[in-house]
């Protein structure tokens, strides 16, 4: 294992063991929910957004080391961003995790980076995008909106 794999799976085990941004956010005026029924994955985004930005984001729910790790990573992304900026940025971390970005590309995304070994398991890139998807969902809807990974991922 390399120098760089062994650091990446550091990154998904230390947010997998202590999430960021873990738990409900009172004060969110969007979330989504998000389900992966391959994996069992369910979690739901909470995002507080004014004027077009993202202010604040959290998540909370039960699922597999990467899909937990994932959501951890992202909401320490997202604050200060844009429907836009988040939209080009999980373009460009989904490419990663489905192995057609390259090395540069996944050292350029930071933490996020990290979820690129998931591109060897093509099954578990559901688990790594699922935050995500309940992200953008939040962002596209003010009422709860609810995501599967089975209805967003599998023209991906």
């Amino acid at each position: 294992m390399s120098d760089l794999d062994e650091l990446y799976q550091e990154v998904i085990l230390d947010h997998y063991r202590r999430p960021r941004h873990h738990g409900e956010l009172p004060d969110a005026n969007r979330t989504a929910e998000g389900y992966n029924p391959l994996c069992g994955d369910r979690l739901v985004v909470y995002l507080k957004v004014e004027d077009g930005v993202v202010k604040d984001v959290s998540f909370q729910g039960t699922g597999c080391a990467i899909s937990q790790a994932s959501a951890s990573v992202m909401t320490s992304a997202l604050a200060g961003k844009t429907r836009e900026e988040i939209q080009a940025l999980f373009d460009r971390f989904r490419e990663v995790v489905s192995g057609k970005g390259t090395e540069e590309d996944a050292v350029a995304l930071g933490e996020m980076g990290a979820m690129s070994g998931v591109s060897q398991f093509p099954t578990r890139v559901k688990c790594a995008t699922l935050a995500w998807h309940a992200a953008l969902a939040a962002l596209d809807k003010k009422d709860k909106s609810s995501v599967s990974t089975e209805s967003q991922e599998s023209a991906s």
